[in-house]
């Protein structure tokens, strides 16, 4: 343990003297260097953790844990699959539906769009959906009225709002004489509702599921069983018994087949970003190593009173082994503070730097969601805040030992 008069020297020491104001200087840049590679790191990875969990609590909001789909795009005997699929162990809820991509047409505008058939408790118990609605009401919605709800982007490129009609074409139609003729029924608008997703919300047509049924010709067939389990990370495992029973029917696709690509690119990213901006705190440890040794140069004849003062090898460790750790600590400090401050303020600081630039930073398009999302780990919090102390503390390892084996019988013959 340091003692009081080794924390005493080493708060001297962090102090700028007339003739070691440079050396004080390139401290105080570690400092700063250390404070913004903590805050880098925790702004990234709450952001990219944010990313993550957004996009996966709404679209397994939307789709499940996992799928039952019907070969060919047609479930007959849904019934019984679903019956199979609630009475599977870990399995905490599945619902029938209806999806199938068609084109949406209004006021001379022909949008792609994800039409999807659901039971209308069903609609109204998914927060996803119902928690979401900006404009009319789904309480609207009938299973004998050719009524549907929209995302608000497709609303918005097909310039319709609540109470406007829109046109589904279906390619399976009537077979004339003259060749096959698309299907065309119209609907009316009752309401919006903006998931967060852009795919979504510019391609979702949400009706009843007999509406859906009449529209694609399904009889009283479904198009898959939605699945939601109790851990989306063993959905494998919990719905293996479920595969068996279905497979003369359908198979069963999870989220991680369902949308592969995205996670695994996000996996991959999260982990390179993690190690690019370590390097930031790199970088800031090695002037806490350059400011240090510069430091013990100046102090050299410090060193030699004390030891002679009985002083021992150890204690001028500690010493300056506190100094570098001190330094890294309240950068660590400042970097805390200041990554909490940017992930409090960061659609703020989104939002003002494209009006800035002119450029949209945030473009939902490219992005999937409509607004920068964080999720702070504490853990990786911890993590970063450990890093940075530890390397910190490696730095002053060579300057301190350095110290420690000053002769002071050869420093002050010559001083």
């Amino acid at each position: 343990m340091i003692s009081a008069t080794e924390r005493f020297i080493a708060g001297r020491y962090l102090l700028p003297g007339r003739s070691e104001r440079f050396i004080f200087l390139v401290a105080a840049i570690s400092l700063l260097a250390v404070a913004l590679g903590v805050a880098a790191l925790i702004a990234v990875m709450s952001v990219m953790n944010g990313f993550r969990a957004e996009m996966f609590d709404r679209m397994q909001g939307l789709n499940g844990h996992a799928v039952v789909q019907g070969y060919g795009g047609r479930l007959d005997g849904w019934e019984k699959v679903l019956a199979e699929a609630r009475a599977t162990p870990g399995v905490v809820s599945a619902t029938p539906l209806i999806e199938q991509p068609l084109m949406a047409t209004a006021r001379s505008r022909v949008e792609g769009a994800l039409v999807r058939g659901m039971r209308i408790a069903d609609i109204r118990a998914n927060p996803v959906i119902a928690g979401n609605v900006v404009s009319g009401s789904l309480d609207r919605l009938a299973d004998d009225a050719p009524r549907v709800a929209l995302g608000v982007r497709l609303a918005e490129n097909l310039g319709v709002r609540v109470g406007d009609t829109i046109s589904l074409v279906s390619p399976d139609g009537e077979v004339t004489p003259f060749g096959a003729v698309p299907r065309i029924v119209a609907y009316e608008v009752v309401a919006l509702f903006e998931i967060g997703l852009f795919d979504f919300d510019r391609a979702f047509v949400l009706m009843p599921m007999p509406q859906a049924q009449t529209l694609l010709r399904l009889g009283d067939a479904v198009g898959l069983v939605e699945v939601t389990t109790e851990d989306p990370d063993r959905v494998d495992r919990i719905l293996a018994p479920l595969a068996e029973k279905v497979a003369p029917v359908g198979r069963i696709l999870d989220w991680r087949q369902m949308n592969a690509a995205l996670f695994e690119a996000l996996v991959v990213e999260r982990a390179v970003m993690f190690w690019v901006l370590s390097i930031i705190i790199l970088v800031a440890v090695f002037n806490i190593l350059s400011s240090l040794i510069m430091l013990v140069r100046a102090k050299r004849r410090d060193i030699a009173i004390l030891r002679t003062m009985g002083a021992s090898r150890a204690a001028m460790m500690r010493i300056f082994m506190s100094v570098g750790t001190l330094i890294g600590g309240l950068g660590v400090l400042l970097g805390l503070a200041l990554g909490f401050l940017v992930l409090r303020f960061r659609q703020e600081i989104v939002v003002g730097a494209a009006r800035l630039t002119g450029i949209e930073l945030w473009d939902p398009s490219i992005r999937y969601l409509t607004e920068l999302p964080s999720r702070t780990d504490p853990l990786e919090v911890a993590g970063i805040v450990a890093l940075a102390l530890g390397l910190s503390f490696v730095a002053t390892l060579y300057p301190a030992w350095k110290a420690a084996s000053t002769d002071p019988v050869t420093v002050l013959r010559h001083e």
